[in-house]
């Protein structure tokens, strides 16, 4: 050691290192996505959790309830009818993503600068609770997209991989004004090589400042909440495509959410101080409350049996 010192003449970048303030950044999660579909989906409020889907009773084809230009000189009435209600409509409540945060207080006090602890600890868990509310939207039993889309709404692929001929016809299913294809990053990617293949290449267009791929005008939004089966096996996997209309106005696909819950601190995100136990933890609820409604069947159609992992060579 004597030697080294003797045979430097300046000090050594690494000692100088310790008298030098490192800039920190926050912490980072790769697991973090952008949560296209929260974006893109219209969010309604509800009152007391509680969100009452009425619908009317198939009506047929009206034959003999509406009369176009009836001639004046005839003796027959004007032809008579109502439109009957579904007596026992479907009733959606909003479901709780939630977890409970601790934090030492120790920690929090001695530790927070320049970074607030218990604020970082908040944001990267309130971030965690957001990507599987996306999940939940897409996948759970009661409210997903995924389950709750009806047996007529689903189709299958023709040979596999996603092609044109394939988004042609989940767009004969949801042909009321679309809103938007819903598909995992590599099915939108799959669906890319298809077009390739057939030198129809996909156009992009711009939405919320970023560039997403299209078709027939519909944007392919990714979420990686679509699952994939069969990862492992030949060929990459499966997963679906869905296409969506939204809104109430159109009978489409809607976010519930309601505002005002105790605490919040965005719609319908709730954090709470709930109080610091006798070995000085502090804890923090958080709760985010949401559900989604397809208002009628034909707000969503399905492709089932998508294969991603299907190549080309090109010559």
């Amino acid at each position: 050691m004597a030697d080294e010192i003797e045979g430097r003449r300046t000090l050594s970048e690494s000692a100088a290192r310790q008298l030098a303030n490192a800039t920190k950044t926050r912490a980072q999660w790769a697991g973090i996505s952008p949560r296209w579909l929260v974006n893109f989906l219209p969010w309604t409020p509800v009152e007391a959790g509680i969100y009452r889907l009425n619908r009317v009773k198939d009506p047929g084809d009206g034959a003999a309830d509406v009369e176009c230009s009836p001639r004046r000189d005839r003796d027959t009435d004007l032809p008579e009818t109502f439109v009957d209600y579904d007596s026992a409509p479907r009733e959606y409540f909003l479901n709780a993503v939630t977890t409970v945060l601790d934090v030492q207080t120790r920690v929090s006090d001695l530790y927070s600068h320049p970074y607030d602890q218990i604020q970082e600890q908040l944001r990267l868990l309130i971030e965690k609770v957001k990507e599987r509310q996306e999940g939940e939207l897409i996948n759970n039993k009661e409210y997903g997209l995924l389950p709750n889309a009806a047996a007529a709404q689903r189709i299958k692929t023709r040979k596999g991989a996603p092609t044109p001929d394939d988004l042609d016809e989940l767009i004969a299913k949801v042909w009321k004004e679309p809103a938007f294809f819903l598909a995992h990053p590599r099915a939108i990617a799959a669906f890319g090589r298809e077009c390739t293949r057939r030198g129809v290449p996909p156009p992009t267009v711009t939405l919320f400042g970023s560039p997403f791929l299209t078709w027939r005008g519909l944007p392919l939004v990714p979420s990686d909440k679509l699952h994939i089966s069969d990862e492992t096996k030949k060929g990459g996997g499966k997963t679906s495509i869905l296409l969506l209309r939204t809104g109430e106005k159109k009978q489409g696909v809607v976010g519930l959410f309601q505002p005002g819950v105790p605490g919040e601190i965005s719609p319908s995100l709730s954090v709470r101080f709930m109080g610091i136990n006798r070995k000085a933890i502090a804890s923090y609820l958080i709760s985010l409350y949401c559900s989604s409604a397809i208002l009628t069947d034909d707000a969503l159609g399905v492709l089932e049996d998508v294969e991603i992992g299907r190549y080309h060579e090109y010559a």
